[in-house]
């Protein structure tokens, strides 16, 4: 059991000698960061919306012709 503990507070310290060598992004890069994924989202719902309406459209035209 005290291996397991020795063992648990080696992985913590390397856990935190690690968090001190990210390099964390500045305010201006997180806001320009967050503009491309809040496009990206749009754009995404946009297309799969384009692409709803077509499967639909061509639902009802086979459905139609049955």
């Amino acid at each position: 059991m005290k291996d397991f503990f020795n063992r648990a507070k080696g992985y913590l310290a390397e856990v935190k000698g690690e968090a001190k060598r990210v390099s964390w992004p500045g305010k201006h890069e997180l806001y320009d960061s967050t503009l491309v994924v809040i496009a990206f989202i749009f754009i995404l719902a946009v297309t799969t919306l384009a692409c709803d309406k077509v499967i639909q459209l061509f639902l009802q035209i086979v459905h139609a012709g049955a």
